[in-house]
């Protein structure tokens, strides 16, 4: 694990050496009081750091990877596959405790995991990739490292539909028989049993809980905005799955998007910009470069530092530290990716008045819609199969019983929307919602509640390591 340093203007944490960090700040805020249980909640319980040679072209080559579950006080776990050059323990133990912290926070019954593969899956072909996935997994069910009562993982950097689709087919074939064997993973595509709704998902998420602050009229007053989504200036750095779904929920929702940021650079219009237009131009040039009517600027980075009243970091970790925080113009930092900021820019945005939602509860939505597929694969029934039609019957009488009462017909377009009963999307996307609308308000009345909590991500440590501890205590492991 790399050390901790420091130097004249900035403190250097690991990933994970930030993650703890933010647990010892929060654990004195705790129900919590006995240290060896805060110890076990903060401590990874299983690292599964693997070797496997696989035929590259040509050549064998030794393909690196790690399972990390961080908490077994709630099984199975659960947590996401990236494939990225930058895949080390570190970063994988990191992202295996913040999975913990935010299935507790959105009362999703998971403990927390995370899984990656050293690779970079731009440079390998399909075939390649499928070889690379398949035998990864096959490395998981040795160990028993994956199962739908052991260890569940889903898409993450670098991963799709299509790689979870080669896991749970190389899984039922290695555990023939086994019922529930669809449940081995999550974020399937719809035909291997996966659910709707779950692509957008994190993005959605991110967009609920952001529309939920700004419906909070008392942190609107502290930040001296009006209430509401509509009208607000907001910049997304990072147009991959999540920041794309995020920044058009937010332009569906009434927002102006004024900044765009991917790799290659980052484009800025204070009047707006079409997300959808942006999209369509990248795939055309190659590049967000260059948009019509947009002002290039030449650093992906250059965007967080414009002016908004919405900061979005759907890109990587560690994107705002300490020598950029300070030029920080956006009054609240929505971060969508996993540990957007480093402790440093927590303490300075702080000090500026900046609020930051904490990406432990604002990008859970693709952990509870993970949870939706899971519940889905165990039933064996897709949601709204078994009361759409009922539904539907039942709004078609009570219709009927107001025309007859009122003597007075509905118009064959609000019959169509009042008729229309719910489809899995509709389902998924409402149960997503009540979820991160009811996550939002446990946090809030804790930060609230205790005047010597500073933050919001302190906040939500507070609330998932109260639910952890009572997790654990409940087991009975600790006299």
């Amino acid at each position: 694990m790399a050390k901790t340093t420091k130097s004249n203007t900035t403190s250097h944490y690991s990933f994970f050496e930030s993650v703890e960090r933010n647990f010892d700040k929060a654990a004195p805020f705790t129900e919590i009081k006995d240290k060896g249980i805060l110890d076990q909640i903060k401590a990874c319980n299983s690292v599964y750091n693997m070797r496997f040679p696989v035929k590259i072209g040509n050549k064998v080559e030794v393909i690196e990877a790690y399972r990390v579950q961080h908490s077994h006080h709630k099984l199975p776990v659960k947590g996401g596959i990236r494939y990225s050059m930058d895949v080390n323990q570190d970063e994988v133990m990191a992202l295996a405790a913040l999975m913990t912290y935010k299935c507790a926070i959105v009362n999703v019954p998971f403990g927390g995991a995370k899984g990656g593969i050293k690779i970079n899956p731009k440079t390998l072909s399909e075939y390649d990739l499928e070889k690379i996935t398949r035998r990864y997994t096959a490395e998981l069910v040795k160990k028993n490292f994956i199962g739908p009562g052991i260890d569940v993982p889903a898409p993450d950097y670098g991963t799709g539909a299509r790689e979870m689709s080669w896991i749970v087919d190389t899984y039922m074939s290695l555990r023939p028989g086994e019922i529930d064997a669809a449940g081995c993973v999550t974020g399937k595509p719809i035909s291997q049993g996966g659910v709707r709704g779950r692509q957008e998902a994190t993005g959605l998420g991110v967009f609920f809980g952001t529309r939920e602050m700004c419906n909070d009229t008392e942190i609107m007053k502290k930040l001296k905005m009006s209430t509401g989504i509509q009208n607000k200036t907001v910049v997304v750095q990072g147009l991959g799955n999540v920041g794309y779904h995020a920044a058009n929920f937010f332009q569906k929702g009434g927002a102006t998007i004024v900044g765009l940021a991917e790799y290659e650079g980052a484009i800025y219009n204070p009047k707006g910009l079409d997300v959808n237009a942006v999209v369509a131009h990248r795939k055309k040039t190659g590049s967000i470069l260059n948009f019509p009517g947009a002002k290039n600027l030449k650093k992906s980075t250059d965007a967080l530092e414009l002016e908004c009243d919405i900061l979005v970091p759907a890109a990587l970790e560690n994107v705002i530290n300490g020598e950029n925080a300070p030029r920080v113009k956006a009054k609240i930092v929505a971060e969508a990716a996993n540990g957007p900021l480093t402790p440093d820019a927590d303490a300075i945005l702080a000090k500026k008045g900046i609020i930051v939602i904490p990406d432990m509860y604002l990008n859970a939505g693709g952990v509870t819609v993970s949870y939706f597929e899971w519940l889905k694969n165990l039933s064996h029934v897709r949601y709204g199969r078994m009361e759409k039609r009922f539904s539907e019957n039942m709004n078609s009488n009570i219709i009927t019983s107001i025309e007859n009462l009122t003597g007075k017909n509905v118009s064959e377009a609000e019959k169509k929307i009042i008729l229309r009963g719910a489809d899995e999307v509709d389902l998924v996307h409402s149960g997503l919602e009540d979820t991160m609308m009811g996550s939002y308000h446990e946090i809030r009345e804790i930060w609230l509640k205790n005047k010597k909590i500073q933050d919001m991500r302190t906040a939500a440590f507070v609330n998932s390591i109260n639910k952890v501890g009572v997790s654990y205590m409940e087991l009975g492991i600790f006299p």
